[in-house]
């Protein structure tokens, strides 16, 4: 199911660039997944095969209109309606951001510290992490006090952990291996 929607994300990217929409349409398919996340009635709606196209399109149509959405993105999920893939909304979603990124060359990046970073520190490590990857950065910072101090990235697959913890397990394990 992964291959079907990075299918169906590459082709709603296509078009959210060719329009001018990408950001957008990423906020607005955002938007649409917390209403289906929020609601199993919805969820059982568009999933059950007892309600017919027609009926589930009027709704999806109401539904986006109450939103503000694009057309772009109305017509996005008329069409995954039409082809019976509504349960491939969040894996779609995923997808989306991901292809976006790629092709804006923007890298997601998250940010795990021991304690709350100010301003200045966040813009400060956003610029830095922007000259290591020569890409521009969307920054997510979290906090888990287990670290004890420091940090640790994620950008992609890659884990840069600068962390006191691990410093201290690399201690440990040079220590009992003298």
């Amino acid at each position: 199911m992964k291959a079907l929607a990075q299918r169906y994300a590459r082709a709603l990217v296509d078009v959210a660039l060719d329009h001018g929409q990408a950001e957008q349409v990423k906020k607005e398919l955002s938007a649409f997944g917390v209403l289906v996340a929020e609601s199993a009635d919805l969820r059982n709606f568009l999933a059950s095969p007892a309600v017919p196209q027609p009926q589930k399109q009027a709704v999806v149509g109401r539904l986006v209109e109450r939103l503000g959405a694009s057309k772009t993105t109305l017509n996005f999920l008329l069409v995954l309606i039409e082809h019976r893939r509504s349960g491939l909304l969040d894996e779609i979603q995923v997808a989306y951001q991901e292809q976006l990124y790629a092709r804006m060359g923007v890298a997601d990046v998250y940010v795990t510290s021991a304690r709350e970073l100010g301003e200045s520190e966040k813009a400060e490590l956003s610029r830095t992490l922007e000259k290591l990857t020569g890409k521009r950065v969307e920054t997510h910072f979290g906090i888990d006090p287990e670290l004890i101090g420091g940090a640790m990235v994620r950008i992609g697959s890659t884990i840069y952990d600068g962390s006191v913890r691990e410093q201290l397990n690399r201690l440990r394990e040079r220590l009992a291996a003298e």
